[in-house]
């Protein structure tokens, strides 16, 4: 697979863009990648304006922010009536709107034009993996997930797994900030824990991919990347899955993958699956 090398460049009104170079040698192990937002966006090269989630927004005139937003809008960033700022529903659509009206920490906005399906990716990223023993490993997964673009996540329950429990509305306001601070106005779906067994039994389109320790390096997953493409990929606890559970996904459809030479923790495997997905489909 190519060597990346990521430029960024300073666009008009300060946001950055990322532009991805090919060099000649191979090696996926070293991916460079940076991306600096701000929690902003610029549409069409307008006026950068702070983004604020709002997931009942739809077909609605004006609308109150909810109270955390509510705050950081007014309390902290110290907007006020007639400041103009951006809103996400989470559900792919951006909202231009204006606050008509502030008290304390309550915030009324007016809804000035909308736009569908705001930066939408013609793939689509799932991935189910096991919940690290520190839950701090797996949160900083679903903030650099979300920024790189992904639209399901599954926590795996699986034979050698440290953990069987999250806190899912902790998990679910790292993934808001994330998509917020990333320019993104999709949220990504937190799926509730699942067994191992039960989610590989699900028949699902695209490419099936079960990344562990034992493949080959022969089956390295970036040859088998496409473009445009419906990804499932299973990542396993740091003891890997067992031999069942290979056994299981294999005759579920999925295929056994290598990430390469290096020995990763789960959720830098995680993470290496979305970035990979992520370049792949970048690269002209």
């Amino acid at each position: 697979m190519p060597y990346l090398i990521a430029t960024v460049k300073e666009r008009q009104q300060g946001i950055i863009n990322v532009t991805m170079g090919v060099g000649k040698h191979s090696n996926f192990g070293h991916l460079f990648i940076f991306v600096l937002n701000l929690g902003k966006i610029s549409v069409n090269k307008k006026e950068v304006m702070q983004v604020f989630y709002l997931p009942d927004v739809n077909n609605r005139d004006e609308a109150w922010l909810p109270p955390e937003e509510a705050h950081h809008c007014v309390a902290v960033l110290r907007l006020k009536k007639g400041d103009r700022l951006h809103l996400v529903n989470g559900l792919g659509t951006l909202y231009e709107a204006c606050i008509i009206e502030t008290y304390k920490d309550r915030c009324k906005v007016r809804i000035l034009s909308s736009v569908a399906s705001f930066r939408k990716r013609d793939y689509h990223l799932h991935i189910a993996v096991a919940l690290p023993k520190n839950i701090d490993r797996f949160e900083w997964f679903l903030e650099k997930a979300t920024e790189t673009g992904i639209d399901e996540i599954t926590p795996l329950l699986c034979r050698h797994a440290e953990r069987k429990t999250l806190n899912e509305e902790r998990c679910r306001r790292v993934l808001i900030a994330a998509m917020k601070q990333s320019g993104k106005a999709f949220l990504p779906v937190l799926h509730a824990p699942c067994s191992f067994e039960d989610f590989v039994k699900i028949p699902r389109e695209g490419g099936r991919y079960l990344a562990h320790c034992q493949a080959s390096q022969d089956k390295n997953m970036f040859r088998f990347l496409q473009k445009d493409e419906q990804v499932t990929a299973l990542i396993g606890p740091e003891g890997d899955f067992s031999p069942d559970e290979v056994s299981l996904a294999m005759d579920c459809g999925y295929l056994p993958v290598s990430l390469g030479s290096s020995l990763f923790r789960t959720e830098t495997a995680a993470l290496t699956v979305c970035m990979a997905v992520y370049v792949v489909n970048e690269m002209k």
